[in-house]
């Protein structure tokens, strides 16, 4: 009898234990689990921006957009004054035109320097053959005249000759020389028509960018201007948030980063629909941050700030996950989120 008494103790001090057990084992998993899988509601929704800003300056005279609207790529978003920019072109046209036919007017000019460089030559040698022919001549009549077979007047006129002969070539030659120096060419304004061209190309280019079109699909953002506007070049008009590539950039403690390497599977949930889960992976992990308490200043860093001062709480840094499949109505830039690490590691 005693011991049926004792039973019921005995099975009470064993669920105890079994409990106690299964609360150790439960505690560990947890322990385990929000080591190897943390997560965190520090986070937010974020997607690529840009400035969408003119390439030439001019005044807005088409403006095809409005604030918070979807584009396609290559959809326009707003017109500049093109009339500067066609006369310019215009006027590279018509210098190209001019040039063109100064080239052949100037080639023609060559073409019958040319010819009398040519005919000078023929002189020279017409000349030199004369000139030739006169001393042939004068020696061979010289040894004559002690033989009295030839008079001296002769001899006298075979000598004025060669002096006349050797005359006209001396002219012929400098004449030669001046038509040949007299060939100008057209390389000069060949290489002006390199530079009509290319000027022409500019002026092309810059008629282009007249039309300034979307990049990539997105969404206007902070449009804060009209028709009329003047827009300069290089300065944004609005941002353009590329929509087709989305984030969420969460905030983890320090002591989690072990953990979360580029990769890594991650569940994203955006809080303006928290029923719906996306599904992500690890694009970087921050590798700097603002110090709060009295660091030094590292300009360009991303401030997070810790949420209590007066203990020591551990640094948080962005981890950038990228969502596989975003939703379009669900994703907005600035969201709140809650990022979740998958408990299987793929980078052990």
């Amino acid at each position: 009898m005693p011991r049926q008494a004792n039973t019921p103790h005995s099975a009470g001090r064993l669920i105890a234990l079994i409990l106690v057990v299964v609360a150790i084992g439960l505690g560990i998993f947890i322990v385990w689990h929000i080591d190897t899988a943390p997560r965190t509601d520090d986070a937010y929704a974020y997607a690529d921006t840009i400035g969408v800003a003119p390439e030439v300056s001019g005044r807005i005279v088409d403006l095809a957009v409005a604030d918070n609207q979807s584009v396609k790529k290559g959809d326009v978003l707003f017109r500049l004054d093109a009339r500067p920019y066609q006369a310019t072109l215009d006027k590279a046209r018509a210098t190209l035109t001019a040039l063109d036919r100064e080239i052949m007017l100037t080639q023609r000019s060559v073409n019958a320097q040319k010819l009398g460089a040519a005919a000078a030559g023929a002189s020279v040698e017409r000349a030199r053959a004369a000139a030739e022919q006169a001393a042939d001549t004068l020696a061979r009549m010289a040894p004559l005249e002690s033989m009295e077979y030839v008079a001296a007047e002769q001899i006298d006129q075979a000598k004025t000759a060669k002096r006349s002969t050797e005359a006209q070539l001396s002219a012929a030659l400098l004449d030669a020389q001046r038509a040949t120096a007299a060939v100008s060419g057209v390389d000069a304004l060949v290489a002006k028509r390199q530079v009509a061209m290319a000027e022409i190309e500019l002026a092309a280019l810059n008629l282009e960018y007249t039309t300034v079109r979307a990049p990539f699909d997105g969404v206007v953002l902070n449009l804060r201007t009209s028709t009329g506007q003047f827009a300069g070049a290089g300065h944004p008009v609005f941002t353009l948030a590329n929509t087709s590539r989305w984030y969420v950039v969460a905030n983890f403690r320090e002591t989690e980063l072990e953990h979360i390497k580029p990769g890594r599977k991650a569940q994203v949930y955006v809080l303006s629909d928290s029923g719906k889960r996306f599904a992500g992976v690890v694009d970087s992990v921050g590798y700097g941050v603002f110090p709060d308490d009295g660091g030094a200043d590292a300009a360009g860093l991303p401030h997070v700030p810790r949420s209590i001062n007066w203990v020591r709480v551990a640094q948080r840094f962005p981890v950038r996950i990228r969502i596989e499949q975003p939703d379009a109505s669900v994703f907005r830039i600035g969201a709140s989120a809650v990022a979740i690490m998958s408990a299987s590691d793929p980078s052990r």
